[in-house]
């Protein structure tokens, strides 16, 4: 009964950040500081360090699930507050570029537009619907519910991974076009 308990503690929360970290980003991605009287530098060093953040979250997924298979379960741990970590981190890089730097526009023609913007899409529609998977995955394996651990991690592990690649992609998609 307790980690039934854990899982229903954590479920508002859940539902908060799920709620409040999409809307905040869209939010901030709309609010240029410069706009609001900050003197703020531009930050245009950032894409390719939170694209490589997100590479690296990439590969922590990938060592992670090999862990558990093998049984290291203290590892696999560690690597998925690692991998969580990383993703806060280019969360708040981000956030953090798109409030002092003008957007880019993809520059591509053609073809490669349509697959460009296949890609954002389903690379941002498919980081919100992570959030609360990816929450829900963690508070079950803290509830030692790993039967439904299992079973969940089972759909977040590609679909973040997926997004973890394709945050790569749409960056090595639109570097070209960076005007600094």
């Amino acid at each position: 009964m307790e980690n039934k308990s854990i899982e229903k503690k954590y479920s508002i929360w859940i539902i908060i950040l799920s709620i409040f970290i999409p809307v905040a980003v869209a939010v901030l991605f709309m609010v240029k500081l410069k706009d609001l009287g900050v003197d703020v530098s531009p930050l245009p060093f950032l894409p390719p360090i939170y694209a490589t953040i997100n590479g690296i979250t990439a590969l922590i997924l990938i060592v992670a699930v090999r862990a558990i298979k093998n049984g290291k379960v203290q590892l696999h741990q560690n690597l998925m507050k690692a991998a969580i970590g990383c993703s806060l981190l280019f969360l708040v890089m981000y956030i953090a570029y798109h409030m002092t730097t003008p957007s880019t526009k993809f520059g591509g023609d053609g073809a490669i537009k349509y697959v460009y913007f296949f890609i954002l899409l389903t690379h941002i529609l498919l980081s919100i619907a992570i959030i609360p998977l990816v929450l829900v995955t963690y508070v079950r394996a803290l509830a030692e519910r790993f039967d439904k651990h299992k079973k969940i991690a089972r759909i977040t592990f590609p679909l973040w991974l997926y997004v973890a690649v394709t945050g790569v992609v749409v960056y090595l998609m639109i570097s070209p076009y960076y005007q600094y």
